[in-house]
Order: structure tokens, then sequence, then C-alpha cells
């Protein structure tokens, strides 16, 4: 009997998020890094992949991460340098959301025309995010808790967007780009992801006021994330693949489980930054 592909990704969710929360909750900081690494570099391939590079030239791509990890790691190591990544990843992801706008409306998109444009694109997807996690990790008591609530945001976001998307959808969001997503999704996913959030600061809040913003901060973080969503959906579509590798059974790469939090991850990290907190 054939299993259908919302089975399959059912089943390997059920399986990982535990894996996932015991990682964030659980490991130090400096083996959390390392992991969050590790799917950053298996990300790193597979862009390479979608960027047309031959194996040889893959394997180089990564390398080239691993040392660019290194260095991010030693600036993030202060507070000023962390804050510093983290705004030139949310500025990236700004000139991002009009690449996308571009396609969608069936203009060019010059900067991800060439290869070695979309290479560089690729570095400043993958180490903000990574920055943006490990950062958040070990930054005291509450750093697991913080990038669990991210995850949180995130996934929820998805939960939301694709029950509401099923049962309200019908305006589509960005069809060129990624038809399945509507705009009734993305309400939905918001709102359950402004519902989680405000559940989140409601216990843990520590100043009267700071739900609020929280709560402001948790939808930025949302749209955030499906822009992230769009830009892989993007890449994928210039590539002519529907997933970024076949890493995770019914969830397709490394990309199609990190793209939201390659843009969640800065915007929500510098926004914690910028709040004081954690402080």
């Amino acid at each position: 009997m054939s299993v259908s592909p919302l089975a399959r990704r059912v089943v390997t969710a059920v399986v990982l998020v535990p894996v996932v929360v015991y990682g964030v909750l659980a490991l130090p900081s400096a083996y959390f890094g390392l992991l969050m690494a590790a799917f950053v570099l298996a990300g790193a391939w597979e862009w390479a992949d979608l960027s047309g590079y031959p194996i040889r030239a893959r394997l180089g791509y990564v390398l080239v991460l691993a040392i660019l990890l290194l260095a991010a790691a030693n600036v993030a190591a202060r507070p000023a340098g962390a804050r510093l990544i983290l705004l030139a990843g949310v500025l990236f992801w700004i000139a991002a959301f009009v690449w996308v706008a571009r396609y969608q409306s069936g203009r060019t998109t010059p900067l991800l025309e060439s290869r070695r444009a979309v290479s560089v694109t690729g570095v400043l997807v993958l180490v903000p995010p990574w920055v943006a996690l490990y950062a958040l990790h070990r930054a005291g008591a509450a750093g697991p808790e913080l990038v669990l609530m991210l995850m949180l945001l995130v996934w929820s976001a998805d939960i939301g967007a694709f029950f509401t998307g099923r049962r309200f959808g019908r305006r589509k969001l960005a069809a060129r780009v990624s038809p399945g997503k509507t705009v009734e999704g993305l309400v939905g996913g918001a709102l359950l992801a402004a519902v989680v959030i405000a559940a989140y600061a409601a216990v843990r809040g520590p100043a009267p006021g700071w739900t609020a913003t929280l709560v402001v901060l948790g939808v930025a973080t949302v749209l955030a994330s499906v822009l992230g969503d769009l830009l892989e959906s993007l890449v994928k579509r210039r590539a002519g693949r529907k997933d970024s590798g076949v890493l995770v059974p019914g969830h397709g790469g490394a990309l199609d489980r990190i793209d939201s939090l390659t843009a969640a991850a800065p915007v929500f990290a510098l926004g914690l930054s910028l709040m004081g907190v954690p402080g």
C-alpha cells in the first residue's frame, strides 16, 4: 500500500521533532553550534548543486562555507560582531524580497542570473542564520529556550498556513514562485504563531508591554520565514527542481527543512538583541 506524501511528512516530523527539541535544550552551545553547522553545510552542498556546480566544485563550496562559519563564529564572539552579522542578514533579506517580487511580476532577477551571483547569495542565505542560532543558544540560561521558541514560531506558522490554506485558501500569494501558497494560509499561519508567542510572553515576559513587542517581533519573524521559503522555491524553480535534495524522507533536502529559518533566525535574533533580550 502506497503512503501519501502528507503521511510521510507526519511520520518524519514525529521522529525528528523530539530529537531537535532534545538537541536544543540538552546540548551545550558548542555542540549545538556544530550540529547546526552540519545542517548548514548540507544546505551548502545542495545550494551548490542547485547552482549547477559539478561534484568537485560543490565540495569546494562546502569547504569555503565551513571556513566562513569559523570566521563568523570568531566575529560573533563579541555582541557587536554578532549584531553586525545579523544586521547584514536582515538587509540581505530586504533585497531578497525585491528579487522575489520582481520574479513574481515577470521581470528578471539580475542578481540570480549568474552562477557566481547565486554562490554569493548562498553565503548570505546560510551564514547569518547559523550565527543567529548559535548566538541565541549561548546567550545565558534562557538561550536554548529562545531558540526553541524561534523553531516553534516557524513550525506553528507552517502548520497554521497548511491547514488554513487547505480550508480557506483562494488567493495565491506568489503563484509564479510557489503556487501552493495562499494569502489566507499566510494569515492563518501568522495568527497561530502570534498566539504561540503571546502565550510564551505572558508566562515568561519580564516587564509590562513586553508581550505586545514580542508578538510584533514574532509576526515579523513569521513573515520573514515565508520569504525564506519563497527565495528557496525561486532558486529551485530556476534549477528545475521540486526539492533541494533527498536527505529527509517526505521533506526533501536540508535546505527544504531550514529554508524558513534562514530568514526567520536573523530577524528574530536581531529583534531580541535590540529589545535587550536576552540581556
